[in-house]
């Protein structure tokens, strides 16, 4: 055998050897180190919509603007809103009249009570007089009926003041202002300040208006989305791994990760929680049989499922939501593996400075 033959095996040799190794690699890290690029920046976004309708009159903040919490956004014609307070106010005065005259009603209410208690006191006591004289048959019967019927008449028409005492009464609540009238009138008034109130949007948190679409003079619908606002407090990496990656994920698991953004830097993350399940699985009562997935392929594409992570540190200002990241998982009690892990990491940051 040749010299150039011999060196040519020994190097197939290596090469196969290297092959070998890196291969069983691959199949143990891919249990211990998983490593996947399908990762991204999420974050809330928040449909940002009025709750009353009307033009707008101004825009305060311009698109991609960073703003913060309680910082106004745009404004909506407030005309009709104002009349609608200055209406509910004059209904509210014109319930504390009202409920002004009910107390007069009952102190009349009152009077005639005590005027009818009187009456029916005195009747009273005439039958009783009557009553007596007719047993001895000083008077006649006919007198006696009279009496009786007056003293009925009397305690019919003091119930009837003593009734609409306690009507009135109920009418007006416990204290001054406790009428259903006066609290109508609040509510509706409180209403009308509420919607008032409302002409104005404001920023619910500090983030990001992106996409705006807003011009003075467009018309804002209640309940219809016209802001796209995102929280800076809600962003997080997720990222995507094969189920047999995820299956020694533990609360002592970490990772490592670079932004394609930010190639070469790597930032430490735990592991929040995995995903309990994947859309393909979700099955929905529709009164149909089930549909089987089918795979023609002899080896079937691999599951993937969600890994949510999180940080003590803020995310780079540069990233944004649905920035592409690459994600290495390591057990955080091995040096061993946090090693290869972080080689891993460092190897697809440096990658990242070419694609």
């Amino acid at each position: 055998m040749s010299h150039t033959q011999s060196t040519f095996h020994r190097w197939m040799r290596r090469l196969i050897v290297l092959f070998v190794v890196f291969m069983a690699y691959i199949i143990v890290a891919d249990r211990y180190a998983p490593l996947t690029t399908e990762s991204r920046v999420y974050g809330y976004v928040v449909q940002l919509a009025p709750e009353v309708s009307g033009p707008i009159t101004a825009v305060a903040i311009r698109n991609n603007q960073s703003v913060e919490k309680g910082q106004l956004l745009f404004t909506i014609n407030d005309s009709k809103y104002t009349i609608a307070v200055n209406k509910a106010k004059v209904a509210l005065q014109q319930a504390y009249e009202q409920e002004k005259s009910l107390y007069a009603q009952v102190e009349a209410a009152i009077a005639n009570t005590a005027s009818s208690k009187a009456n029916y006191t005195n009747a009273a006591a005439e039958y009783k007089r009557i009553r007596k004289l007719a047993k001895k048959n000083l008077v006649s019967m006919s007198m006696q009926d009279s009496a009786y019927a007056r003293y009925q008449a009397a305690g019919s028409t003091l119930h009837a003041y003593q009734q609409q005492t306690l009507a009135i009464k109920a009418k007006l609540g416990d204290e001054v202002g406790g009428s259903s009238l006066v609290m109508a009138a609040k509510n509706n008034l409180d209403e009308a300040a509420l919607s008032l109130s409302h002409t104005q949007i404001f920023a619910p948190n500090k983030g990001v208006i992106t996409n705006l679409q807003l011009e003075v003079g467009a018309m804002a619908s209640a309940n219809q989305p016209m802001l796209t606002f995102i929280s800076n407090d809600s962003l997080w990496v997720a990222a995507d791994f094969r189920e047999k990656a995820t299956a020694l994920i533990s609360n002592r698991s970490a990772a490592y990760v670079t932004y394609d953004a930010l190639p070469g830097q790597v930032f430490n993350f735990t592991v929040g929680s995995r995903d309990f399940g994947v859309a393909s699985a979700q099955q929905t009562a529709s009164g149909q049989l089930t549909s089987v997935e089918v795979s023609n392929r002899w080896v079937r594409d691999a599951q993937r499922i969600r890994v949510n992570l999180v940080s003590e540190e803020a995310l780079p200002v540069q990233l944004f939501v649905g920035s592409r990241a690459t994600v290495v998982l390591y057990p955080a009690d091995s040096a061993w593996w946090q090693t290869l892990a972080s080689l891993q990491i460092k190897l697809a940051g440096l990658l990242h400075y070419i694609y």
